[in-house]
């Protein structure tokens, strides 16, 4: 990455940006006032996208810390990944399992700028490397992931959040599959994205706005739709739920709520 052009010059702040608004959401620093405007205004008309946030950050971590201590998965792609904030998938894994490789992919500049200092802080055990590229273009996601991790062995293919940014359902489930299928078997697939199940209308219209703000644009699918990505594999138990009910840990406080995320995690036979 040292002989990467400077990303910074490319930051647009005069329009809010997703990943900018979700660490928002998410209590982070890394966004700017026009992302907290623009996150306000969303939550104001949906109060419940933050729940939405804080869930998608338990799901990734309840379900990499899964994979990396019960199905001893040690290499992970994470595609689309954002901004880093806590309990980053790297982070999880190399906690479990301190030899686990970690490829993240993002084509964001700030998300870049980011990855540089999260590198340089270096890593005692493992592996970890961010990768410049598309999603619209997995063989080259494939290819530069290819150098780090062993499409020999099982993989974690990590797609947390990100296919709601592709407007043609058809497409991503093409990209999905194009990934998968170049991953062995035993390999999993690693997937939340947004709903509108739980607070319908209001979350429509909020995230119709957002999109009218000239920012990156973002489409919210119907579980069941969502549920086809997940054909041909086996869902791991409790399948596609909403997110904070994806292996809950034990409580008093009885069961988590719904929230607008679905996820799952599924094997490839």
């Amino acid at each position: 990455m040292t002989d990467m052009p400077d990303p910074a010059a490319k930051i647009d702040t005069s329009v809010p940006h997703s990943a900018r608004i979700w660490n928002y959401w998410l209590g982070g620093k890394d966004n700017y006032a026009v992302d907290r405007e623009a996150g306000e205004r969303y939550r104001e008309q949906a109060p419940g996208v933050v729940d939405m946030a804080r869930a998608s950050r338990v799901f990734l971590t309840r379900a990499v810390r899964y994979l990396a201590a019960e199905e001893g998965i040690r290499q992970f792609l994470d595609v689309g990944t954002g901004l880093p904030t806590m309990d980053n998938t790297h982070q999880v894994a190399q906690r479990v399992a301190p030899e686990s490789k970690v490829v993240y992919i993002d084509n964001d500049p700030l998300v870049l700028v980011h990855a540089r200092a999260l590198l340089t802080s270096g890593n005692d055990h493992g592996a970890t490397t961010y990768i410049d590229a598309d999603l619209h273009d997995p063989d080259t996601i494939l290819a530069e992931a290819g150098t780090m991790l062993d499409f020999g062995r099982p993989v974690a293919l990590m797609l947390m959040g990100i296919l709601g940014h592709l407007p043609d359902w058809d497409e991503a489930k093409r990209i999905v599959r194009r990934l998968l299928d170049a991953l062995p078997s035993g390999s999993f697939l690693v997937h939340y994205d947004g709903t509108y199940e739980v607070q319908g209308e209001a979350l429509q219209q909020a995230q119709e706005e957002y999109d009218d703000t000239g920012a990156d644009s973002y489409t919210l699918r119907e579980p069941a739709r969502l549920a086809e990505l997940y054909e041909g594999l086996e869902l791991v138990e409790p399948g596609q739920v909403s997110c904070l009910k994806w292996r809950p840990e034990p409580t008093d406080l009885g069961t988590p709520p719904d929230v607008d995320v679905y996820g799952a995690v599924a094997r490839k036979p």
